[in-house]
């Protein structure tokens, strides 16, 4: 099991431990600076394990961008994922310009093997 954000160390620990999933087997990576690099900092890691398929575990209102980078990054090294959504209170999805940005920024590093993670913080400050 890899955790790349959205909980911190304790809880993530917390929960494996009482679902009884030996620590050895989870992985707790907190080097992403947002959803593209989440993907970018795992995948050769992941492909060196030799981890061919993932469960993408997030939130409803974020799953259509994850799902874009996804399928741009981890198939860029020939790893299959299955998307599984966790309902939230959130009304609406994120935007279509926001999953079409970093996208655009997750087709760019597998070209140049950076993220443009400062420009899509420059970005993201102008979309809604």
């Amino acid at each position: 099991i890899w955790v790349s954000s959205g909980s911190n160390p304790e809880y993530a620990e917390w929960l494996f431990h009482n679902a009884d999933v030996s620590r050895d087997r989870l992985h707790l990576d907190y080097q992403a600076v947002d959803t593209v690099t989440n993907f970018t900092t795992l995948v050769d890691d992941l492909k060196a394990a030799g981890i061919q398929s993932v469960y993408l575990v997030t939130s409803d209102y974020h799953m259509r961008r994850a799902t874009i980078i996804g399928q741009i990054v981890l198939g860029s090294r020939d790893i299959a994922f299955r998307p599984i959504t966790v309902p939230s209170s959130h009304a609406h999805p994120e935007t279509l310009l926001r999953s079409l940005r970093d996208g655009a920024r997750a087709v760019f590093w597998v070209f140049t093997g950076r993220t443009g993670s400062s420009w899509g913080q420059t970005i993201s400050r102008s979309l809604p």
